[in-house]
């Protein structure tokens, strides 16, 4: 397949936390598997982090650590166009464009608009209303196909292919109509250490393995995950908080070790003392070197403003492209 046949992807992260496992596992494999066979766009949202972050004391800091995790994770910026959406100027200006296509009614009614007026009641900026604009325009301003998306995320997709739609409607057709898209696998949710839910970037810290969490943390985390006395009967079935451990053990353990704890379960012999121990040392040793990585790299600034200037450039020259045959379609082309 030659490159100008290449599906486009198009995929953004909020740097407003640090990545754990759940992120890693749940959608960075799946990134850098796409990088090898799309044209990929991979952007840092410190544009939307405003709508909810507006102090912006820690931002360069954060923007920086979310591409050196990212990189430390597989991800390459020869390969993909990694960048800073404040970088690519022609976002703000299509996110102006789409805004006269976006209703106050169906803004007011998005899930996440709900739940931020919940959680900020002081801070319901025009920003947070049309926060679904803003995502379409990071998505339409590649022409992107496919959008890797979790549950949360898919009803802001659906509005940026109405968007599109009305777009081609009014003025011509000028962008395709993007589709949740996964690689082929089911998204895999990482249960909490604590069994209540999913890994998560800002909620309940103790029950989420970061990428930058030290070793001791690591091992202290795991230590506290929840057991009961073991099973009583062989071949029980798992409670769920026991399930979640060998779902995590999946994640970093060697097959022999999984099975061996398998078989303890079953004849009621486990020891889960042990086998949190076993799981600590297998995370540490998974993590270990992507947080290695990932501080080597945040300690290179120059390194860092390679990748931000290659990246804004790459994904320039899409936006522009873009951005062009838009104000075609508009008619604001005047000379």
């Amino acid at each position: 397949m030659s490159i100008m046949d290449r599906k486009i992807v198009m995929s953004g992260i909020r740097p407003t936390g640090y990545l754990h496992l759940g992120n890693y596992f749940g959608a960075m494999r799946n990134y850098v598997k796409m990088q090898n066979e799309y044209e990929c766009y991979y952007m840092v949202a410190d544009l939307h982090s405003l709508t909810t972050h507006p102090d912006t004391k820690e931002l360069r800091a954060n923007v920086h650590r979310v591409l050196a995790e990212n990189i430390a994770c597989g991800l390459d910026p020869e390969k993909a166009a990694f960048f800073c959406q404040s970088h690519i100027p022609e976002i703000s200006e299509l996110y102006l464009y789409l805004n006269m296509l976006a209703y106050k009614g169906e803004l007011e009614k998005t899930t996440t608009f709900k739940d931020k007026v919940r959680q900020h009641p002081e801070n319901v900026n025009a920003g947070l209303l049309t926060y679904p604009v803003l995502m379409s325009a990071d998505i339409l301003i590649h022409r992107a196909s496919f959008v890797p998306v979790g549950k949360d995320q898919e009803q802001h997709l659906e509005m940026a292919r109405n968007f599109a739609q009305r777009f081609n409607f009014r003025y011509g057709n000028v962008f395709p109509e993007p589709q949740a898209f996964n690689f082929g696998e089911t998204l895999l949710k990482v249960p909490s250490l604590d069994g209540s839910g999913k890994m998560s970037k800002s909620e309940n810290q103790m029950a989420t393995l970061y990428l930058a969490d030290d070793d001791d943390m690591i091992r202290k985390k795991v230590m506290k995950t929840k057991t009961d006395n073991g099973p009583t009967e062989h071949n029980s079935i798992k409670p769920d908080y026991i399930e979640n451990i060998f779902l995590l053990m999946n994640l970093v353990s060697n097959a022999d070790v999984i099975n061996k704890f398998e078989i303890d379960f079953n004849q009621c012999s486990i020891r889960y003392g042990d086998m949190k121990k076993q799981l600590a040392e297998d995370m540490v040793r998974f993590i270990a070197p992507i947080r290695q990585k990932a501080t080597d790299i945040m300690n290179d600034e120059k390194y860092l403003q390679n990748v931000m200037e290659q990246g804004a450039e790459k994904g320039r020259k899409s936006a522009v492209a873009t951005l062009q045959l838009v104000k075609e379609s508009m008619g604001l082309k005047y000379y």
